[in-house]
């Protein structure tokens, strides 16, 4: 399985796992390590960074030896967005950031205003912007205009295990932007909806809410790792395409047949 590239920079696992909802932060770890991830996203209200509260949670994550990717989870509007990210930079000491702008509370579904908005402040500031989306091909290109890199469009709303809510508008976008790398972020509830995403195309998923509520959730780490691997592979090898009609996998060409001759 090809590695793939963000930022210029080589990664050779493709799911991305947040840290979230875990039981405990000993089985967050044990997920992390059987995902194969190399970047976990956090949000900088997962914990306070004030008066050393949270530094015990960090020290986790710095153990496992993972990139860090800053989300702005729960701001509502750009201005809110764009300030979070500027305190997770000087936190975490680097330019990436996850983004997103809420606009709907029942659908958590993102403010395609707000985002491209600031997207457009972030990346002139020198971010790597990696923006929380729908599948919308016009509003993905106003997020490249706005000068991302990346785009990380739903698979479904955020939590609700659904998969690949609108498959045929994902392929447009994948089809429509073939060099932008692209995760699949939300909605995935089954190792087969990543392998679904992988065998089209896209880059890499990110995952939460359906490993950290597993009733094991290191053991589905390592089975949307292994699903992640499958879809990517099948990808890779080419999948072919649905037929109308029935086809012969034996040719009937060199089969034994009977040739019995009828007596008169």
């Amino acid at each position: 399985m090809t590695s793939w590239s963000i930022d210029g920079q080589e990664q050779t696992s493709r799911i991305i796992l947040g840290t979230s909802r875990y039981p405990s932060p000993a089985e967050m770890q044990a997920a992390i390590r059987q995902s194969r991830t190399e970047i976990v996203t956090v949000s900088l209200r997962r914990e306070s960074a004030s008066a050393n509260k949270g530094q015990r949670f960090w020290q986790y994550l710095r153990d496992l030896g993972v990139r860090l990717l800053p989300n702005t989870a729960g701001c509502h509007d750009a201005k809110e967005a764009i300030e979070t990210a500027k305190m997770a930079r000087d936190l975490f000491e680097t330019d990436w950031i996850k983004l997103e702008v809420i606009g709907d509370d029942y659908s958590l579904a993102p403010d395609p205003i707000g985002l491209v908005h600031a997207a457009g402040v972030l990346s002139n500031d020198g971010f790597i912007v990696f923006p929380y989306t729908t599948d919308d091909v016009v509003i993905a290109q106003h997020l490249i205009d706005a000068g991302c890199r990346i785009l990380m469009p739903w698979g479904s709303p955020i939590g609700t295990g659904r998969g690949l809510a609108n498959p045929i508008a994902l392929a447009a976008l994948r089809s429509r932007f073939p060099k932008i790398p692209m995760i699949i972020d939300a909605g995935l509830g089954r190792p087969s909806h990543a392998t679904q995403a992988m065998e089209m195309g896209f880059d890499a998923v990110l995952l939460n809410t359906a490993i950290a509520d597993a009733f094991a959730p290191a053991l589905m780490a390592e089975a949307f790792a292994d699903a992640v691997m499958a879809g990517r592979k099948a990808y890779e090898a080419g999948l072919i395409s649905p037929r109308d009609s029935a086809q012969a996998s034996t040719p009937l060409i060199g089969r034994a047949f009977h040739n019995e001759t009828v007596q008169p």
